[in-house]
């Protein structure tokens, strides 16, 4: 076993120093090591209490914009790389802030993660994009992601049924991204939750494969849907001979588990090309499409099956 240390400092040059503002300094740094990765130490500087501030500020909104409807889903395509027609979609929460305009998950997420907002916000999610996905054909999937906090919940495969049964939902059209982070932590216990929401016909990816230590490993212990490459992989196609070789790799070992294997973060037509070529079977990226409104998507969807009948 494996044991880190994160450490955060605080200095005074005064000997009547507070030893509540020293404690609640030195705390702020530790925080700021965290997040500079872990395994590190850093000493408290005068912004860090203020950086502190305006993140308290934003946990306190982000609570008002989950009960206030502040929150909403977009959807980015999921493209079958043979024929160029939408297999599925990933749903994606954005937050409408009434200043700061659009913000980005990146912003708010660790936020929600560190609060435990993560699990309510998760749940809202996985309703939202049910609802959403009943609406739509049944040929059409929806993907949601789920952080290791949520799959930690003990009621997470209760939710996530819950919110097939109030939309109509069948199981199998309900996918659900986990990076490898979830399968590090508590391994047994997430295993378990996956196992029975795959026997209950939900399907099950792994999120940016490729980018962890041991995401072969976690192949052998856990039969997944899907297998999603990492971007990283597709950006350096025409300066790596490396990255050509890792995406064909990974094809070749999803085709002999019966695993789908999608490529993300396709942004240009050689890309697109070039992971045709060695054999991957989806693809999710700009070039088809960003992450679009439920309105924006019901018009692709509409073309596309108009598109169908005329070929027809």
């Amino acid at each position: 076993m494996e044991i880190g240390m994160s450490a955060g400092i605080s200095l005074s040059d005064e000997a009547g120093a507070e030893i509540d503002w020293l404690l609640q300094s030195a705390d702020m740094a530790l925080y700021e090591a965290k997040g500079a990765g872990r395994g590190t130490h850093c000493v408290f500087e005068p912004q860090m209490d203020e950086h502190a501030r305006a993140r308290r500020a934003l946990e306190h909104e982000l609570r008002d914009a989950l009960t206030g409807g502040a929150l909403e889903l977009h959807y980015q395509p999921l493209v079958d790389l043979g024929t160029r027609r939408i297999k599925g979609l990933e749903a994606l929460v954005r937050w409408r802030h009434p200043e700061r305009g659009l913000i980005s998950p990146g912003m708010f997420i660790p936020i929600a993660e560190e609060t435990g907002l993560i699990v309510p916000l998760g749940e809202w999610v996985l309703r939202q994009a049910c609802e959403a996905a009943a609406r739509w054909p049944a040929w059409v999937s929806i993907a949601v992601n789920v952080s290791a906090l949520q799959l930690r919940y003990r009621g997470f495969a209760a939710s996530v049924l819950a919110a097939l049964a109030a939309s109509g939902l069948a199981a199998a059209r309900l996918e659900l991204e986990i990076t490898e982070s979830v399968l590090l932590e508590d391994t047994e216990v997430n295993l378990e939750t996956l196992h029975t929401l795959r026997r209950l016909g939900v399907r099950i990816s792994m999120d940016d494969f490729g980018t962890g230590y041991s995401s072969i490993s976690y192949l052998r212990r856990f039969p997944f849907d899907k297998i999603k490459i990492d971007r990283s992989f597709v950006r350096d196609l025409g300066a790596s001979a490396e990255s050509s070789a890792i995406i064909r790799a990974v094809v070749g070992l999803g085709a002999s588990l019966g695993i789908t294997t999608l490529v993300e973060g396709v942004e240009t037509e050689a890309q697109l090309e070039a992971v045709r070529a060695e054999g991957a079977q989806e693809m999710q990226g700009f070039l088809f499409s960003p992450p679009r409104t439920m309105a924006e998507i019901d018009v692709l969807l509409a073309a596309q099956e108009a598109g169908a009948g005329q070929a027809a």
